[in-house]
């Protein structure tokens, strides 16, 4: 198979899963580094800088979520995708996940099939729209870059949250319904809770920490800068 021009780094601590992804994204088409604990999941990232990072939560010495956390505060590692493993297949530590920064959940026992579909459905949705750069007031949009400014200060965005406000802030005072929502920016291939929207939101607004977002409830969102 032609390669795809990506490097995924996957941080397990059991080897025979390591094999197994390994193989199975060799074959699909991507570069693959491996790490066996959370230090060696942040040495590697820091050196290899990948296009994805698949991070299993109970690792030892740092688990996937203080990864993945560490990684998010770094501007290297704020639009790289990021994917957790995980048995603990409770909403809570997905939320949990979801906060400190993670694009998508695959459960365990790990089927590859649905990993590989989850990757390449990350890879497909790149954020990119008809503008490469997107104005609204003093808020302003880099789609290509992924670089998001607030009267000229950069604020620091975690893929899926940049997604999300450049799909609201395209379209000013309109009302995107949560499936809308769901839909456009994870894509109806991949299965996420109630709540994941109204987590990546919070997440917006405390980053941004203006009053653009407003809840329609029961319906969905709107994007309307200026209002106090």
């Amino acid at each position: 198979m032609e390669p795809k021009g990506k490097k995924i780094l996957i941080a397990d601590d059991e080897p025979d899963i390591l094999e197994i992804l390994e193989y199975n994204l060799t074959m699909e088409g991507y570069t693959v580094v491996k790490a066996k604990d959370g230090d060696e999941a942040l040495q590697v990232a820091k050196q290899q800088q990948p296009d994805l990072i698949i991070l299993d939560v109970m690792m030892p010495r740092k688990n996937g979520m203080d990864v993945c956390q560490i990684l998010r505060s770094q501007p290297d590692f704020a639009d790289t995708r990021i994917i957790m493993l995980t048995a603990l297949n409770d909403e809570t530590n997905h939320i949990k996940g979801l906060e400190m920064g993670a694009d998508d959940y695959v459960s365990k026992p790990i089927s590859p099939k649905v990993l590989i579909s989850r990757v390449n459905a990350l890879f497909r949705r790149t954020g990119k729209g008809e503008e490469a750069v997107l104005k609204v007031g003093d808020l302003q949009i880099d789609k290509e870059q992924f670089i998001v400014k607030y009267q000229g200060q950069d604020i620091i965005l975690a893929k899926k949250e940049f997604e999300l406000l450049a799909l609201l802030a395209s379209k000013p005072g309109r009302v995107f319904l949560r499936h809308e929502i769901l839909n456009q920016v994870w894509g109806a291939d991949v299965i996420v809770g109630d709540r994941t929207i109204d987590v990546h939101i919070r997440k917006i607004r405390q980053k941004l920490n203006i009053d653009c977002i407003t809840t329609v409830k029961g319906v969905g969102y709107k994007f309307e800068l200026g209002t106090t």
